[in-house]
């Protein structure tokens, strides 16, 4: 005769699971877990209940965070007591096809600028970075900005050091890797407090060698964070790498859309020639949480969607004023990285359309040659290799 215990096993009911799971999202989805596919198969014996779950990307801290999120939600909205085995397995759907390579191992190499510091550059490179490598996509990120680096502190690798490596019977070094995403800056080689005082030349040196004296491995594709404006360290750039492409970043009040002109203007410009991708508005509007429908236009409205029509390029989106933004760059978890937040979102399209832009880029322009340069003098020296 079944015990009182038993009888309790058999209510666990395979559509209660299901049910439950369905208020479960996995990064970069955006469908529930149910509707999404991720959710292969339940299967319940008695108290016990099995999990197939298919992730489509290989990153692990969304592995974990998605198997701990379906042991909790069964347990509180099923069961208990419910004993849980999850069978995780990952398949990667096929990545969009990026044609031209640039040099070895490294496919496509994007360079993230901006006309004037403040506007969120960085910011933007390092969730562009994280939402790549969300999707499935191999990335590294070469912090270019050579006199306010600021990766290792987004990243939350201050402390860290790049270690040497043997590659080839060459020493290289390693770049330190977190979230997915691998980093070298020169903030990595000088002290949080140590100011960088260096002429073009040795910015360019330092900039060269963690180019190329560095084990990068195969990337589908490079972020280059470029300092503000359009000086020496952007002309360095240009001359030792094939840039694939620009995503030129700006804020929608006219200073900043100014300066931004000046930068979209020297990428395009015959001497230089690197296509640019497309314009992100940052800081485009705020929304209080307590009025989630009203948007305040702080620093003006759509002045970055209307300079890319007025130059003919592409708006890839806009970036909303949004606290958990500075504060996850401040505590060195990109915030594309909250699952299910509005941020995530908001990156998750950003990067679609940087995506599909390149893409598009490959498809219909040759790849980028680097550009040699004879003098400092002006671009009018400036001539291809």
């Amino acid at each position: 005769m079944p015990t009182e215990n038993n009888k309790l096993k058999m209510k666990l009911d395979r559509k209660d699971i299901l049910k439950a799971l369905e208020t479960i999202t996995i990064a970069g989805e955006g469908k529930n877990m149910v509707e999404s596919g991720a959710i292969a198969n339940v299967i319940t014996f008695g108290d016990e209940v099995v999990v197939d779950l298919v992730l489509h990307t290989p990153a692990m801290h969304i592995k974990k965070r998605a198997e701990d999120d379906i042991k909790k939600t069964i347990l509180e909205l099923v069961s208990p007591d419910a004993k849980i085995k999850i069978n995780s397995k990952v398949e990667v759907p096929d990545k969009p096809e990026i044609k031209g390579k640039s040099i070895p191992g490294i496919k496509n190499i994007i360079g993230v600028a901006s006309g004037k510091g403040g506007v969120g550059k960085s910011t933007v490179t390092a969730n562009l970075a994280v939402s790549l490598a969300k999707m499935g996509f191999s990335v590294g990120i070469l912090d270019a900005d050579i006199y306010g680096p600021s990766m290792p502190i987004m990243f939350d690798v201050e402390s860290e050091k790049p270690i040497s490596v043997t590659v080839d019977g060459k020493s290289k070094m390693k770049p330190v890797e977190s979230y997915e995403v691998k980093i070298l800056s020169i903030g990595f080689f000088t002290a949080p407090s140590q100011a960088v005082i260096w002429r073009g030349p040795m910015a360019s040196k330092a900039l060269n060698q963690m180019i190329f004296d560095a084990d990068w491995g195969e990337l589908d594709f490079m972020l280059v964070d470029l300092p503000p404006g359009t000086g020496d360290i952007h002309l360095s750039i240009v001359q030792s790498l094939p840039i694939t492409g620009v995503v030129i970043v700006s804020t929608p009040q006219a200073v900043a859309l100014a300066d931004a002109k000046k930068g979209v203007s020297m990428f395009m410009s015959e001497a230089i020639n690197v296509p640019v991708l497309g314009i992100i508005e940052n800081m485009a509007y705020f929304t209080p949480e307590e009025l989630p429908e009203n948007k305040y236009y702080i620093f003006g409205k759509e002045g970055a969607r209307n300079l890319s029509e007025d130059l003919g390029v592409p708006f890839l989106g806009e970036v909303p004023i949004v606290q958990s933004i500075r504060e996850a760059g401040d505590y060195g978890r990109p915030a594309a990285m909250q699952t299910g937040s509005v941020i995530e979102t908001v990156f998750e399209q950003i990067t679609r359309n940087v995506v599909q832009e390149t893409v598009n880029r490959n498809e219909s322009l040759p790849a980028t040659e680097a550009v040699k340069i004879t003098t400092m003098a002006g671009c009018s020296a400036v001539n291809k290799k």
